[in-house]
């Protein structure tokens, strides 16, 4: 049914089994990626429990906390800005509110994983 698609759907190579299915594809790979990620991360931050402030930057600014909290922030971003998208899409009716609403929702997205990274990174570097 290529002949009832738009000149822009075809361009972008939206429609079947296209778009659809990377975006699929990105949210089980990000959801899978963030099982160990979260589980890591909890225990890590739950060791933290009653030490003293040094010990806790301390460890937190260590590589490996500071690598497995980088990659939890971007894993956990990217599946909360497909998550959202998703519900932008369904629910949003309005082209112009729809098209405001999943820029917003890259733009909270991004905020968030650069927010995250720089104080991540503030601590593992020792600022």
């Amino acid at each position: 049914m290529a002949g009832m698609e738009t000149p822009l759907r075809r361009v972008r190579h939206y429609g079947s089994a296209h778009e659809g299915t990377t975006h699929f594809w990105r949210q089980r790979l990000t959801a899978m990626a963030n099982i160990p990620l979260v589980t890591a991360s909890f225990i890590l931050i739950v060791s933290l429990i009653g030490k003293p402030h040094a010990e806790v930057v301390a460890t937190l600014g260590s590589p490996f906390a500071a690598a497995l909290l980088l990659l939890l922030m971007v894993s956990i971003t990217i599946h909360m800005r497909l998550g959202v998208q998703v519900v932008i899409e369904d629910y949003i009716h309005s082209e112009g509110a729809r098209i405001a609403a999943l820029v917003a929702n890259i733009f909270f997205a991004v905020a968030i994983a650069a927010l995250s990274g720089v104080a991540i990174l503030k601590l593992a570097l020792g600022g």
